[in-house]
């Protein structure tokens, strides 16, 4: 029986929506990390004092996840060092600094696409992955064995502030569905729906007017509910089919692509050029000038804020992302990666102290997968795996709907992320 998914309603704060954006100038200096995507750290393939080009491979892919990573700007390796992942872990990262000149490595050229291999192994080299965030490897996804007969292009973006992906709807139209019809017709895939939250009407009449004659590429229009740009909330929605618990998306026979990377495979495809830079929403409470800047691979997010006319003492805390799923930097200086689509400054709110839950279901209401979050919480405290297993706490995608509800300030996203960790893998 399939259950009828919740969700919650939060403000749009969608100002940047209308805002044409805004091209960063060269930095002086960029800071790549070798880890931006799921999967292993790329291995770094160059040396201090190198002479490096836009575009050129800095470092290999290093596993089945893992990517490859370009430089963003052309001049000389300056260092070579390590920067702290929000999981504890450290990874390498080559800062370059820039000549200024932007010139273009010698072996950038339009990749030659044959069949679905092909286009597979190019986005691989593209160094492309999930745009929204996520950071999933998009050629695996593109990899798989399944029958696909529906792609699912997420255009949802239904956090606040963020409006990255809208953006690139309403300036690059031809870009998007051009890349759709590369997925297409290498996959052959023979539908595509753009799934799009009912809040960016002038993203909806673009692409509506291109694909005004098109029978394959349809526009499905969502209601206004986080988080319902989560792939298993999204893949239901659009087709009532449901991904259960250790099932992938292709399973069911859908694939989920991120808009901006159906629109970055287009011009990979064309130019060659890899992905060095992505457009990022610059917003929060302590910013006086919000936009959308087109940013360079590695930059600093203080370079933006800058831009932005960003009041620093003011500011409490970066969130790289969306204020529900985004992730707390220590510093403005965190380098921007491939999965930054936006950066916020906001100031200091009022703490308001846990209370006992008072059993008012909020949570269970809000949860989109209708998990039960409090007798989640119980069983984590009892480290009570089998009742972890039972209450299907693997399906939490940490949207912190429940949290976000909650009116005892209880900490419930937090600890489903928790309980998912004490459960044996395999």
């Amino acid at each position: 029986m399939i259950r009828k998914l919740g969700g919650i309603r939060l403000p749009h704060l969608k100002g940047t929506q209308i805002s044409e954006t805004i091209i960063q100038n060269t930095p002086k200096k960029v800071m790549i990390p070798m880890s931006m995507s799921m999967g292993s750290e790329a291995e770094i393939a160059i040396n201090i004092g190198d002479t490096v080009f836009v575009g050129q491979k800095i470092a290999q892919s290093s596993g089945a996840l893992s990517l490859p990573i370009h430089s963003s700007v052309s001049g000389k390796v300056s260092a070579i060092g390590e920067m702290r992942l929000i999981n504890g872990a450290k990874c390498k990262t080559v800062e370059i600094e820039s000549d200024g000149e932007q010139t273009l490595s010698a072996d950038i050229k339009p990749p030659q696409i044959t069949d679905k291999d092909s286009f597979i192994d190019a986005v691989k080299e593209s160094g492309i992955c999930g745009l929204g965030g996520a950071g999933f490897p998009t050629y695996i996804k593109l990899s798989t064995k399944s029958d696909i007969d529906t792609l699912i292009i997420n255009a949802a973006e239904c956090e606040p502030y963020i409006t990255s992906d809208c953006r690139e709807i309403i300036e690059h139209t031809d870009d998007v569905t051009d890349g759709i019809r590369l997925i297409m017709k290498w996959l052959d895939i023979k539908k595509a729906i753009i799934a799009i939250e009912a809040n960016k009407p002038e993203a909806i009449e673009a692409l509506n007017q291109n694909l005004e004659n098109s029978s394959d590429i349809s526009v499905f229009v969502l209601p206004e509910s986080y988080p319902q740009g989560a792939e298993k909330v999204i893949i239901h929605t659009v087709t009532k089919r449901v991904v259960k618990v250790g099932m992938l998306p292709s399973d069911v026979g859908v694939i989920v692509i991120n808009v901006s990377t159906a629109s970055q495979i287009k011009r990979y495809c064309d130019t060659g050029i890899p992905l060095i830079k992505r457009r990022v929403t610059v917003e929060g409470d302590c910013v006086s000038k919000p936009c959308n800047i087109m940013a360079y691979i590695g930059t600093s997010a203080r370079e933006l804020f800058e831009l932005a006319d960003t009041n620093f003492s003011k500011v409490n805390r970066v969130i790289f992302g969306g204020p529900m799923m985004g992730i707390s930097k220590m510093s403005a200086d965190a380098p921007i990666t491939k999965t930054t689509n936006a950066i916020l400054a906001l100031a200091k709110k009022e703490y308001k102290p846990q209370t006992a839950c008072i059993r008012c279901a909020r949570c269970i209401n809000a949860c989109p997968l209708k998990l039960m979050p409090t007798e989640i919480e119980k069983a984590y405290n009892a480290r009570d795996i089998d009742r972890l297993k039972k209450l299907d706490v693997m399906l939490c995608m940490n949207c912190a709907s429940c949290s976000y509800v909650c009116p005892a300030n209880r900490n419930l996203a937090e600890t489903n992320q928790l309980a998912k960790s004490i459960i044996p893998k395999g």
